[in-house]
């Protein structure tokens, strides 16, 4: 099955070679220049993945990324010649899952295509179930109350990771392994911010979570009797 990416950088040269080196690896590419073309594109099209620059003539890739994740949780690369971790957090906190510090190989940035295509179609255990709060892994979906709640690919994944094995308290550089796989390399508090985002979606107080405990000194852990103490 055809994956249809979009490319969204102002450096021309950068657009087409990313394009023909993609498309020989058998994805569909289409390129655009500006945010405003990106966001047209994205809301003419259905992608299975963005890569987004941060910074782009007519609208900046920050508010680009903001909108498309208010309309999607298509997975989002973005691209960086910025090495500050702030700007990185900033990135992830509006809903990126992933990003590339510029200048970057072609082949590096395939892989975390591949990955991130690959954290969205791996088969998962049906469904689990913690008092208000439910998992379906078939249709990647979360509930609360049994109402849906809107979570990234990496957030999902994240969360996978800590309701599969309840009580384990995983340190932030190990949930990077479960959720990005061996191989990617990142700064750990990558993890703070989307464990932040779960809290404010799944938990009944986020500044007092009940399901995702922090361990300090240590890391992250699901406590599957969370609701109860909710």
């Amino acid at each position: 099955m055809d994956k249809y990416i979009l490319i969204v950088d102002d450096d021309e040269e950068l657009v087409d070679f990313l394009e023909e080196y993609l498309e020989k690896d058998g994805y569909r590419v289409t390129g655009t220049y500006d945010g405003k073309s990106a966001l047209q594109l994205f809301r003419k099209r259905e992608f299975d993945l963005i890569v987004l620059d941060l910074m782009l003539p007519e609208m900046d890739g920050f508010k680009v990324c903001k909108r498309m994740r208010r309309e999607s949780d298509t997975p989002i690369i973005m691209l960086t010649a910025k090495t500050a971790e702030e700007e990185k957090i900033k990135g992830l906190d509006i809903g990126a899952d992933d990003y590339v510090t510029k200048p970057f190989s072609p082949g590096e940035l395939l892989a975390r295509i591949r990955a991130a295509l690959r954290r969205v179609e791996e088969e998962e255990p049906r469904e689990l179930n913690f008092g208000d709060l439910t998992i379906n892994f078939f249709q990647k979906e979360v509930l609360t109350n049994n109402e849906p709640v809107d979570l990234t690919p990496t957030e999902f994944d994240i969360l996978s990771a800590l309701v599969k094995q309840p009580n384990r308290v995983f340190s932030r550089a190990q949930l990077i392994h479960e959720a990005f796989g061996y191989g990617y390399e990142s700064f750990e508090r990558t993890i703070d911010v989307h464990i932040k985002h779960l809290r404010d979606k799944i938990e009944p107080d986020p500044d007092d979570p009940s399901y995702i405990q922090t361990e300090f000194g240590m890391g992250y852990k699901f406590n599957p009797r969370g609701g109860e103490n909710g």
